[in-house]
Parts: C-alpha cells; structure tokens; sequence
C-alpha cells in the first residue's frame, strides 16, 4: 500500500513538466487582445457535445489554453482545450483517458470507489506516519559517539549492511517532509484533517466571512441583461485582479447558485488567489476576498495542493517531495529485506542447547 501511494505520487510531481514536454496543444501563442467570453468559450466546447452540460472553465495562461469541463453522457468529464483567443479547438480529453488522471486517481484511491479508497489510504497513510515518527525514535542512538555513524550510509559494506543503512538513515532525513506531505494529503481525503489545518492555524478561530454560503436571489431571475452575467462576473474578477495569470469560474446551475470566479496569482498554482462570488441573476458581486485579507488557516488551504506536490517552493520543491516520495517507496522493500534476514538468521548455540536439555528433561518426567 505505501508503496503505490508513494510510488505514484513521485510520478505524479512532475506532471505538468511532462504533459508540456510531450504535448504540444498545452501551448498557445500570446495575442495582444482579450480573451474570449467564457459564454463564447462554453458554446463553442459544447457544440462537439450538444447533450453535455458544463459548469466549469479555466483560463491557464496568456501562453496556454483554456479549458471547458464538459459532464458528456456515458462519457463522464471531459475536458475540451481551446485557444483562448480564437476558440479554435485544440483537444478533447476525457478524465479517464489522461495518464496522470490515473496515477492521481491510483494515489489518492487505488482505483476504488472514492469513499472506499480515500479511506483505505488515509488510514494507512496515519499509520505509516505512526510508524516512521515511533522507528526514529526506537532507531536514535543512545551514545553521541555512534550518532556520526548512524547518520551516513556505509556504502563499503555488506549488501545486508547498506540495506539496512539506506532503510534507516533515508527514513530518518525523510520524516519531517514526509510528515508534511501526509498532512497536506490527508487534507485532500478529509474534510476533519482540512478543517484541522484551518483551525490550527488560525488558533481555534473560524471566520463567518469565509465560511458564509451566498446564494443567488431569483427574484432578478428575468432582470434584463446587456450580456450573460458569466461574462461580466468573468470581466469584473479580471479588473479587480489585474495580475492574476490564471482564472477558474464555477457555475452552479441550482435555483440559488451562484458564480464563482478564482484568479490565481500564477498558472497552475493553486495558492495565493482571490476569490469572487456573483449572483447569477444579477450579476452582483456578494463577495470579493483578496488573497492578503484571508486568514493564515484559509491561505493554508488553498496552498495545500501547491504543499503536497512540492510546487509552493517552485522546482527545488518538487525535487524535494519527489526524493521524499521515492524513499518512502523504498521503505516497506528495505524493511522487508531487513525482516527476512532476521528470519533467516540462524539461531545461537546456546539457545539451541538450552531448548534441547529442555526437551530431554520433559521427556524425563514423562518417563
């Protein structure tokens, strides 16, 4: 289980770099003009699909596409990138089809049902935790003198030598990242552990401004309207946030919902943001929360993501989290090989003698 959750989440950190190696439609070149409406966007996406409905949109970047989040029947969410200048369609991907989908969906629940598989790995990501933090405690040792030695792998000894070197002095340099990252990743699975962290941080204080719900008052429900309130909610979070690089808008297509527009300080960041909440009739901005007004738990949970892939401290980050994932991997293969050589191990000679004359004396009795 620490294996796959490990092994997976090394080749999920660099999932961005790779997809923009490898594909060419995940770029476009900049055009001196402004997007198109998010109403254009969505129109466009959706005539490859007449019976999808589609509630989300991206804008990744004056360099890449935008993105509609297509729900198309018997298909599922697909994503339809198009240019964000011309609406040329440039690719459509179904969330099952993209390979880093999957190893994500594998990361978080092993291909299980969502319900079933956050649990499975959330309970095992605690205990591996458990284990690693009461290991280094069992494993530090007692005298300074062998502290030198037990910091540093002895790469010239025995192949049982090094094995047991790399389990214990890998495992040690990497507990406090990977303490981190199974915070940060038991936030994704839990509501509690996301509620934790925002309350922690916030030293047991919760905000009313920024766990409020709006709704949209339908009473301006056939209000005249110059154009598609998405558009004008899209322009005004634009304004508002003049240096944002990437914007997310949600629609919720309930009687009260509402719109929501995120713009991010950088692409395919996911901290730092300012977010905007418009009813979806009029058009009214219900509420604007720059990212500098938000509490540290709040600014904490929107970087959580940017956290566990190692991206909140750039590329050196994600070497980081990706070492500390690839030990963790290596763990439970090392530990296992330090099992069985115990197993193995033979037993001493005087411990065999004493079970012998134990055996000789019972039968003794027996006589």
């Amino acid at each position: 289980m620490v294996f796959i959750v490990s092994i997976t989440g090394c080749i999920f950190c660099f999932q961005d770099e790779i997809q923009d190696a490898v594909h060419s439609w995940r770029k476009v070149v900049p055009v001196e003009r402004p997007y198109l409406e998010p109403s254009a966007l969505k129109s466009i996406a959706l005539s490859k699909y007449p019976s999808a409905t589609a509630n989300y949109m991206y804008y990744f970047g004056v360099n890449r596409p935008a993105s509609v989040i297509a729900n198309v029947p018997q298909k599922g969410y697909t994503f339809i990138y198009l240019n964000p200048y011309t609406g040329q369609v440039l690719h459509a991907e179904g969330l099952k089809d993209n390979f880093f989908t999957v190893i994500e969906d594998i990361h978080l629940y092993l291909l299980l049902p969502d319900n079933i598989g956050s649990l499975v790995v959330g309970i095992s990501v605690i205990l591996f935790v458990l284990i690693m933090i009461t290991g280094v405690v069992l494993w530090w040792p007692k005298r300074k003198s062998d502290r030198k030695r037990s910091f540093t792998i002895k790469w010239n000894g025995r192949w049982r030598r090094v094995n047991y070197d790399l389990h214990n002095v890998l495992g040690f340099y990497a507990t406090a990242i990977v303490v981190i990252l199974a915070i940060t990743g038991l936030g994704v699975d839990f509501d509690w552990m996301d509620k934790g962290i925002y309350k922690v941080a916030n030293l047991g204080q919760t905000y009313a401004n920024e766990t409020r719900i709006f709704k949209s008052d339908s009473l301006f429900k056939s209000a005249i309207k110059d154009k598609p309130v998405v558009d004008r909610a899209f322009l005004t979070a634009e304004k508002q946030s003049p240096q944002a690089q990437m914007f997310l808008i949600s629609q919720d297509d309930t009687k009260a919902g509402t719109i929501g527009v995120t713009a991010y300080a950088q692409s395919l960041r996911y901290g730092n943001n300012d977010s905007f909440v418009f009813d979806k009739y009029s058009g009214k901005m219900l509420q604007h929360m720059p990212n500098a007004q938000k509490s540290l738990g709040l600014k904490l949970n929107d970087l959580n993501y940017d956290i566990h892939v190692g991206q909140a401290l750039g590329l050196c980050g994600k070497i980081i989290a990706f070492l500390a994932s690839l030990i963790c991997a290596s763990l439970p293969i090392t530990g296992f090989v330090i099992w069985l050589g115990k197993r193995k191990k033979p037993k001493p000679a005087k411990a065999v003698a004493h079970r012998r004359l134990n055996k000789q004396l019972q039968q003794n009795k027996q006589l």
